[in-house]
């Protein structure tokens, strides 16, 4: 399965700062996979990551 990016984007967007495991909830796929797609947009430059206290938040970049 293949999650448009966008999609997150836009949900990050909404929330506007997210968990690995709300993600997860909300595309109703695994932790690990949603941490995967948030690394890879940040890569991207897309997103940024705060680590806090053993839970990553992400964030858009702007």
């Amino acid at each position: 399965m293949n999650i448009p990016k966008d999609r997150i984007i836009k949900f990050v967007r909404e929330k506007r700062v997210i968990t690995s495991s709300e993600l997860a909830k909300f595309l109703k796929i695994s932790w690990n996979t949603a941490e995967k797609y948030l690394l890879e947009l940040l890569i991207e430059n897309k997103i940024e990551r705060i680590k806090k206290e053993g839970v990553n938040l992400w964030l858009l970049k702007f």
